[in-house]
């Protein structure tokens, strides 16, 4: 009877968990729409194929690869690490100003982030400005660059978890060691090569797959800023399985794109555990 206490919580995953998760794979296969006919018919693997022999799914796969490196596995990874870095050697004021802004981009909503970076990057924004202040060439970011101009405001907006995880991670080396090396010779990229990055490979292994993870689902922010465009150049997989299945009603086929982003998820999560298995 051991099981008992845990039957509720099975029953809830089961209902609102496991249950929806096998209707989409349901609907992956099969041709429904939201508008049109309002019967469903098995097609089997046909979203799939029409997935990989379309291009716009293939440049929607190629931009999330992109928005997922730049923004996550560099940027919000490799700031995070040096900010961790720099508020560890800071004097209290500067550690508590310097967390306190990061933190504030990472706590607001979404919706009011994107919008911050809306207004940051169009023609007539923030940075155009500086630039002009300064005499220098000034365009359209979110048209001349706009894969670019949201993965900066992803790592406006998420780097202050990777600081948080790498600030506890350093948190935990001890100081003698650094010390030591420090006595003999060791110069600071040393010591971070040799011994800092070392001692928190578990940590970054952590903070790269849950990174990764979130940001490959990234929709909101994507969307409010520039809607996949201009035409899809900046329209990832969460973006072009919504205009799929909600704005051209194929819910069938938006499904399968849904699965297939589930797959390169699960895909990632497997190289990032096996790493860390590596690390045991």
């Amino acid at each position: 009877m051991r099981w008992l206490p845990l039957a509720p919580a099975t029953v809830l995953l089961l209902l609102f968990l496991a249950g929806p998760i096998g209707y989409c794979v349901w609907i992956a296969f099969t041709n429904t729409q939201l508008t049109g006919s309002s019967t469903s018919d098995f097609v089997g693997l046909d979203n799939f194929r029409r997935a990989f022999a379309d291009d716009n799914f293939r440049n929607a796969v190629w931009l999330t690869l992109v928005f997922t490196f730049v923004s996550s596995i560099v940027g919000q990874n490799t700031i995070g690490l040096a900010l961790a870095g720099l508020m560890r050697a800071a004097s209290r004021p500067v550690r508590t100003v310097t967390g306190a802004v990061v933190i504030a981009a990472w706590v607001l909503p979404e919706i009011v982030a994107a919008f911050l970076l809306y207004a940051f990057f169009r023609r007539e924004g923030t940075l155009n400005a500086v630039l002009d202040w300064l005499h220098l060439p000034s365009q359209n970011w979110l048209f001349t660059l706009p894969i670019l101009a949201v993965s900066f405001a992803n790592v406006w907006r998420g780097t202050a978890f990777s600081m948080l995880i790498y600030s506890a991670a350093l948190s935990e080396i001890p100081k003698d060691i650094t010390e030591a090396a420090e006595v003999d010779g060791a110069n600071g990229v040393r010591r971070l090569w040799h011994i800092t990055l070392p001692m928190i490979r578990r940590s970054i292994g952590t903070n790269l797959m849950l990174n990764t993870l979130s940001t490959l689902s990234v929709f909101g922010l994507i969307w409010a800023m520039t809607r996949g465009g201009p035409g899809n150049r900046s329209q990832t997989l969460p973006v072009f399985m919504y205009d799929q299945a909600f704005l051209k009603s194929l819910i069938g086929y938006g499904t399968a794109v849904a699965l297939l982003l589930l797959l390169v998820g699960a895909l990632f999560s497997i190289v990032y555990i096996r790493l860390l298995k590596v690390e045991v």
